[in-house]
């Protein structure tokens, strides 16, 4: 959504995808005043919309109220999936970006309140609260506070499965919570798919070297991580967990799936049930795999 918003004609979003300034209690990647408001200098007054994408905006304790401290008149874009599914992309990425160093989902789940504690955290890692599947993914909790905020006419809620059965209606509906006008747009290009390691401890291992360079405050950036990114990381499906698994996940989401069903007012217990059995074919919004993030919000 990001990306097909970034190149409406009337609105602007920085190239810098997820600045996460707001977020204080989690680690920014742009840290000063100057250097966030740099990212829209090259908005004009053609631009009806201003914002920015940060996933981890939702689930901080502080990241709204920074949020609204800037720009009253914030509106908040918020992006759902089931957190059945979610739970598991989210481990998947942070093995990719060398956070997680369990590769088994279970296992790592299993870990969140030892990791809490701070205990049997991945060498130099600071996304400790990221690595805790369970509240990060705890999606009706975290908008009843958004709404606690923010007024709910200032809060667009699109839910993965329906971006992915009817992209252009979801992003028709966006523009009008924006009141910014069609473009046209017929094309719904997917981003973020689902992606695998080719060779996790490589990644590993030089996520364990970026981060002493960082703490030693060497700065000089060769381009390592990225060059094996670039060949390391593939796009690929995830492989399927063990019904066990996904029986232990639906059980722990469930009140909270109940939850986010009354604030939307919509029936949303089929992300409890039992996938389809192979010999049934899925439903088209079930195949498709496009985003992995957890949610965005968008202030301007």
């Amino acid at each position: 959504m990001a990306a097909w918003l970034g190149s409406h004609p009337h609105i602007f979003l920085p190239k810098v995808k997820e600045p996460r300034f707001f977020n204080t209690d989690d680690k920014q990647a742009v840290t000063t005043w100057e250097a966030y408001e740099s990212l829209f200098a090259a908005a004009s007054e053609h631009h009806q919309a201003i914002g920015e994408a940060s996933v981890w905006y939702l689930s901080s304790a502080v990241a709204v109220t920074n949020i609204l401290k800037y720009q009253p008149q914030s509106r908040f874009i918020v992006m759902l999936r089931n957190p059945v599914e979610m739970a598991p992309a989210l481990h998947a990425e942070m093995l990719l970006s060398g956070h997680e160093n369990v590769d088994d989902f279970h296992t790592a789940w299993d870990l969140q309140e030892d990791r809490r504690q701070g205990r049997h955290l991945p060498p130099l890692t600071w996304a400790r609260r990221r690595l805790l599947y369970g509240e990060v993914c705890s999606l009706g909790a975290q908008l009843q506070r958004l709404h606690a905020s923010v007024p709910a006419d200032r809060i667009l809620t699109i839910l993965l499965d329906d971006m992915a059965a009817d992209p252009r209606r979801e992003y028709l509906r966006t523009l009008r919570f924006l009141g910014v006008e069609d473009d046209g747009r017929a094309s719904f290009r997917v981003h973020n798919r689902a992606r695998t390691l080719r060779w996790p401890t490589l990644t590993k291992t030089l996520f364990v070297i970026s981060q002493i360079k960082s703490r030693l405050g060497i700065n000089l950036h060769l381009g390592v991580w990225d060059r094996v990114s670039s060949v390391n990381i593939v796009e690929s499906p995830r492989q399927p967990l063990s019904s066990d698994t996904t029986d232990m996940l639906r059980q722990y989401f469930a009140p909270d799936v109940a939850l986010l069903s009354t604030l939307l007012g919509r029936d949303l217990q089929h992300w409890m049930m039992p996938e389809p059995s192979p010999s049934v074919p899925a439903p088209s919004a079930r195949r498709a795999t496009s985003a992995q993030r957890t949610a965005h919000l968008v202030p301007y």
